[in-house]
């Protein structure tokens, strides 16, 4: 198991925060200055310049802050507050090792030749260097450009390496929820191929063992509305478009997904959403669970209420 020491390894983040009760009617530095006795002014006025002081949650840079009693003061010790604030970017995990975010769709996991600045991987990249200008971010797993969902990045090289070396053993499951045109002709089934890519980037099934690589989806629907199926889907492979291909290939296409045969385009995007990731943690071995809920247009676009 990659970075162990004596078992398990304790995880922890940078934040080193401690909280200060405010008693008497005065302003901020003054305040610091006795609270923060072995600290010199000099250094307490760059804490504030670097806003490692926050109240009520905010940074504070004004050294002549008002203050009431009863007021909360909270100093960092450790970095800077900052709040990580990004409409196509949540953080839903972080340690020293790793950040595990959900993706929104339309937002590249990494750079292509078209966009090299907005995708996931510059967005968290800039956010763990806000800590540590020095730091790095390594792609663990893709997500396509147009698909929802949870997406992990190491912060070590090695662990990952080790991840993508041994992927199907730290990785315990990856579950999809996606809207597909037409239901299936099985309420569940799993479907295995081979799978190869044409010159013009289109994934295909094929019978060459030689060019085509397996892939395994196994789908259940959960229910329809009209001609559209809401169907849970997990994945034994992680082959690109996958779960797009299969489904196409049985007469489905999952909707908006044009490059695969989908005929309509009812939410404006791909519906298809990793919404479930659970793998092992490679340094502490502990089994880490991720879960996000199915997006309210997929529920209602399959919903048999009027």
């Amino acid at each position: 198991m990659y970075g162990t020491q004596n078992g398990k390894r304790k995880l922890y983040t940078a934040d080193n925060i401690k909280s200060y009760t405010v008693t008497a009617e005065t302003t901020l530095l003054p305040f610091l200055m006795e609270s923060l006795s072995g600290l010199s002014r000099t250094e307490i006025k760059s804490m504030l310049k670097y806003k490692h002081v926050a109240i009520k949650g905010s940074a504070v840079t004004q050294f002549d802050t008002p203050l009431m009693p009863g007021d909360i003061v909270e100093v960092n010790f450790g970095r800077s507050f900052f709040k990580f604030n990004n409409p196509q970017v949540k953080i839903l995990y972080e340690d020293k090792w790793m950040v595990v975010i959900e993706k929104s769709s339309g937002l590249l996991s990494v750079a292509n030749d078209r966009s090299r600045e907005n995708n996931a991987f510059n967005i968290v990249r800039d956010y763990v260097r806000h800590e540590d200008p020095n730091a790095d971010l390594y792609v663990c797993h893709r997500l396509d450009q147009y698909t929802s969902g949870i997406l992990l990045f190491s912060k070590n090289q090695d662990m990952m390496l080790e991840m993508r070396s041994n992927w199907d053993y730290y990785v315990k499951e990856r579950r999809y929820i996606c809207v597909t045109e037409n239901i299936p002709a099985k309420s569940e089934d799993t479907i295995e191929s081979m799978l190869a890519q044409n010159d013009r980037m289109q994934v295909f099934s094929t019978t060459d063992t030689e060019r085509g690589q397996l892939a395994v989806t196994h789908y259940k629907v959960l229910r329809t509305r009209g001609r559209y199926a809401l169907v849970d889907v997990e994945i034994f492979t992680g082959k690109k478009n996958q779960i797009r291909v299969h489904m196409s290939e049985m007469g489905c296409p999952i909707a908006g997904d044009m490059k695969y045969g989908a005929e309509t385009n009812p939410a404006r995007r791909l519906m298809l959403h990793n919404y479930r990731l659970s793998f092992i943690h490679p340094v502490s071995g502990e089994l880490m669970r991720f879960s996000l809920p199915t997006p309210p247009v997929f529920r209602k676009l399959t919903s048999s209420d009027k």
